[in-house]
């Protein structure tokens, strides 16, 4: 057995993405086994607290309107919302922070507790480590996931297979049932935060309308556009759900998919980490660093001499555009003869 300090309260410190929150979770997990009797907050990003609210191992979570304070025009504002937030984080007296943004913000946040340990990786960007006083090497080469469990095994915890503590609401069930009839389905994940992440909507649309099953296409109020255009392009076999579901609803529908057929996006990771298949579609970002975790799942990817640039910006988006519908198509077949509906395992 490891020796353990015994800490009493803990903040982890992980605002954003959707993904990146996801791969946090088996962080979580290994926390809460290392420490039982510990408090746990966690500081989050307005408009994902869905993850942490209500969440069995967290106590309190915290959120920031981080979009906000970027603009100058709502700078009096956010100068009031911080100095508010500043003054909870020194009152909640945590002796133990952990930072897994590794920003220069999620760092001013970090030091902004006045915690007596402060963690962070040693390769931390924006000058966000100068505000940790414990760091942790986690390579910048592994998985995000493996990167975060290597903090918990620096505090202590024993190492175990990750593991991804969704919490559960009843009423996302129902909900999955009433929007999807109870039917066999696949579901499609057209958008992502950068363009250059995103495989043509109408190519997507062309792979639903082949699949033996219905498709639902899924995503926030900014993908409706996209999701339309894929929806139209598969002649009717898709349905869309983009800005129709809560994030937990969100999750409940992806359990209940024979499969994910996604770009680089946070219902991406949701997927992976309720098991189930992920066909993943994957251009200028890396699946080695951000791919779905675990085993089972299947990467579409051109092999292009440029990939990975991680470029938000690109003017011919050849490593997606080339990437033929066939190519996919026969991952997703594969899938369908190989696993069972998911329908028969849940409630």
């Amino acid at each position: 057995m490891k020796k353990t300090t015994p800490y009493r309260k803990i903040l982890i410190v992980k605002p954003s993405s959707l993904g990146d929150v996801v791969h946090s979770l088996p962080f979580l997990n290994a926390i809460k086994s290392c420490f039982p009797h510990a408090e746990i907050h966690w500081l989050i990003a307005r408009g994902l607290e869905e993850l942490v609210a209500g969440h069995p191992m967290i106590d309190t979570y915290i959120s920031i309107n981080k979009d906000t304070w970027k603009k100058i025009a709502e700078t009096g504002r956010t100068l009031s919302e911080v100095k508010q937030l500043f003054k909870r984080l020194r009152g909640e007296r945590y002796d133990l922070v952990i930072d897994l943004q590794g920003l220069l913000r999620s760092g001013i946040l970090t030091m902004a507790t006045q915690a007596p340990v402060r963690v962070g990786f040693s390769e931390a960007r924006e000058g966000s480590r100068l505000f940790y006083n414990k760091k942790v090497s986690g390579g910048m080469n592994l998985h995000a996931v493996d990167r975060y469990l290597k903090v918990a095994d620096a505090l202590g915890c024993e190492k175990a297979s990750p593991c991804f503590p969704f919490p559960l609401v009843r009423d996302a069930s129902d909900r999955r049932r009433e929007l999807t009839g109870g039917c066999d389905y696949a579901v499609m994940v057209p958008g992502a935060r950068w363009k250059t992440k995103m495989w043509p909507a109408e190519y997507f649309g062309l792979l639903a309308a082949q699949l033996p099953i219905k498709t639902f296409v899924v995503g926030g109020t900014s993908d409706i556009s996209i999701a339309e255009a894929v929806v139209r392009a598969s002649e009717g076999r898709a349905v869309s759900l983009a800005g129709k579901t809560s994030l937990q609803e969100l999750i409940s529908i992806i359990r209940g998919a024979r499969f994910v057929c996604s770009n680089d996006s946070g219902p991406m990771h949701i997927a992976a980490a309720c098991t189930v298949p992920v066909i993943a579609i994957f251009g200028p970002t890396s699946p080695a660093k951000t791919g779905p975790y675990g085993d089972g799942h299947r990467i579409v990817s051109r092999n292009a001499v440029c990939s990975p640039c991680f470029k938000k910006k690109c003017k011919d988006m050849h490593c997606m555009n080339e990437i033929m519908v066939h190519d996919v198509y026969t991952q997703c077949a594969d899938i369908i003869r190989e696993k069972p509906s998911a329908q028969k395992r849940l409630p």
